[in-house]
């Protein structure tokens, strides 16, 4: 009999996305299908999810859900089951899943994410008649209070389950004032250093970290880093008192929306043995940014722009990539002063460095099937999803080596060009001076055909679909149960 697990995201694509949890969410269920796992996703009743689902079945309600009337709705997330938390006076509100059209976070974010943790906690335990499950498995600091309620205020009458929460980003945690604490519903024993207590304040993510039966990274090596000051966060005390309870599993790409033999996104399919079709995709880049034509690399950027990602340095070594024979597609948001920064490269350097300020879906399959080089300086990256769409691509990564980002692109140092195992390049520092080394390792790699050739080959042969991150956390989760009994 196949376990039935319920899956708590803040966003899960293609319903509503602002970053790689959403792909992450909407992957889960048809990952994990092949390993005996039917899952069930909870995504929070925001009006783009409303206007995607249509008519929904109304399957409970809520009088007062932390003081909000609320629905749970029943609908499909492609052919896996999904329920929204429909609670209008939390959700339908115009702007993104966390913030005003301005990008200010909304000043109740921690009611809305509370409340939407409450629910899904009661329909976890078993309060929703006929909609049983074994497991949670809730994503980040939205979803953080799951595993609090679970252990310490169940649903009246229900059932007791394990949960897993799996950190996509230890940089956002979703802390509070102290104040809210009294709205929770939680009891008056939460309230301690070993509870949901975190700096004076409450830790959402710290209380999912604390109560959740195992806690997941996005890659190994994050799991391994976020015992440290540097990329603990002010939590890698409660990482390394809980280190057997740590796991990292990769994540994984959806091969089905990510293939450039199928993607109708581009201007011309094409699949390892045959490339050719990636020079037209090149041409389409050019003619979307206003590029000239160059015999140099063409490099990619799709990314926040923020400090995280490096970009900040990217943008101090913009003259030296096209200094080089280097041009440069630019697609992202963020940072105002970073836009600009970017903005400004533009306009020194007319037809060789073209920005677009936003985001498009389409646009990014576009790039990386005609990008030569996706450049990917971040400071830290839990796992990051765009090096493994370079790589299915042939768009060759060039990345700091962090995070998921050390695990999935092996560096072309002439031990690995020898062997013929290279896949990318890596950086051991974000500062000008190694990013502006990597781009320049770049460019004499681009000029040497047979050994391009080999990195873009090896990176399109590279299996990162989700079927052994699937297994490993089908595996996690029975682990779980038998030690539940």
């Amino acid at each position: 009999m196949g376990l039935k697990v319920l899956s708590v995201a803040s966003e899960a694509a293609p319903l509503i996305k602002t970053g790689g949890l959403a792909d992450v969410a909407g992957a889960l269920p048809g990952a994990l299908a092949a390993h005996g796992v039917d899952v069930t996703t909870l995504v929070p009743g925001y009006p783009a999810v409303l206007a995607k689902i249509g008519k929904a079945k109304a399957v409970h309600k809520w009088d007062a859900l932390l003081g909000s009337p609320a629905r749970l709705l029943a609908a499909k997330l492609g052919e896996h089951a999904l329920l929204v938390l429909d609670a209008p006076a939390l959700f339908n509100r115009e702007g993104g899943p966390y913030g005003d059209a301005s990008g200010r976070d909304w000043d109740d974010n921690w009611r809305r994410f509370a409340a939407f943790a409450r629910a899904a906690a009661d329909i976890a335990g078993g309060a929703v008649k006929g909609r049983g499950f074994d497991l949670a498995h809730v994503h980040d600091w939205q979803a953080g209070l799951v595993p609090a309620y679970l252990r310490l205020a169940p649903p009246t009458g229900g059932c007791a389950v394990p949960s897993v929460i799996t950190i996509h980003n230890m940089a956002f945690q979703g802390y509070y004032p102290a104040d809210i604490f009294a709205h929770l519903g939680l009891p008056a024993s939460a309230w301690t250093v070993d509870g949901v207590e975190s700096y004076g304040g409450v830790g959402f993510l710290k209380a999912g970290m604390q109560f959740a039966d195992a806690i997941t990274t996005v890659s190994p090596t994050y799991a391994g880093e976020i015992r440290s000051h540097e990329f603990g966060m002010g939590l890698e005390g409660l990482v390394l008192a809980r280190s057997n309870r740590v796991h990292g599993i990769l994540n994984g790409i959806d091969t089905r929306e990510w293939n450039p033999a199928s993607d109708p996104h581009l201007a011309a399919h094409f699949t390892a043995a045959r490339r050719a079709g990636r020079s037209k995709n090149k041409r389409a880049i050019e003619q979307a940014f206003g590029l000239e034509r160059g015999d140099g690399p063409l490099f990619i950027v799709v990314s926040r722009l923020t400090w995280q990602k490096g970009m900040d340095v990217l943008a101090e070594v913009l003259d030296h990539l096209v200094g080089i024979g280097g041009r440069l597609a630019l697609l992202g948001a963020g940072d105002g002063e970073i836009e600009a920064r970017f903005r400004a490269a533009a306009a020194r350097h007319p037809a060789r460095i073209g920005v677009r300020i936003g985001y498009d879906e389409g646009l990014s399959h576009l790039m990386q099937g005609g990008g030569d080089a996706i450049l990917i300086p971040s400071r830290f990256e839990p796992c990051g999803l765009t090096q493994l769409y370079g790589l299915a691509y042939a768009c060759v990564p060039v990345v700091s080596r962090t995070g998921g980002l050390a695990d999935t692109v092996i560096d072309a140092n002439p031990a690995a060009l020898a062997a013929g195992v290279a896949t990318g390049i890596q950086m051991n520092a974000v500062n000008d001076s190694a990013l502006a080394m990597a781009i320049s390792r770049a460019c004499a790699l681009y000029h040497r055909p047979a050994e391009w050739k080999r990195l873009q080959t090896n990176g399109m042969k590279a299996d990162f679909s989700w079927d052994a991150s699937g297994a490993a956390y089908a595996a996690l989760y029975r682990q779980l149960l038998e030690e539940q009994g």
